[in-house]
């Protein structure tokens, strides 16, 4: 289960959210001045979040190494276009 706690909270119960994390398999957003600052999770998921941040980047290296002479404006006019073709097949199917 998800759940919120201020900073506070947590420096004060510190004991017993990493019980509820181990045991319960909780995650703990937590707050500072009402806004999420950071998160506590169990190990196993950080690990999964981890492998896949390193194959996210390993991704985005060989798309930008591919991209490497492609004059940024026409890159992005590119991708302009096929959000704009998508867009327009998705309406399409609306419309039926």
């Amino acid at each position: 289960m998800i759940k919120e706690a201020t900073a506070m909270t947590v420096r004060q119960n510190l004991g017993e959210l990493l019980n509820g994390i181990q045991y319960g398999h909780d995650q703990i957003v937590i707050t500072k001045g009402g806004k999420p600052v950071a998160a506590m999770v169990d190990s196993a998921l950080f690990e999964r979040i981890r492998r896949m941040q390193t194959r996210f980047d390993t991704l985005c290296r060989r798309i930008e190494s591919g991209y490497a002479n492609v004059p940024e404006a026409e890159g992005l006019g590119e991708i302009d276009a096929a959000v704009a073709a998508v867009r327009a097949k998705g309406a399409m199917g609306a419309q039926k």
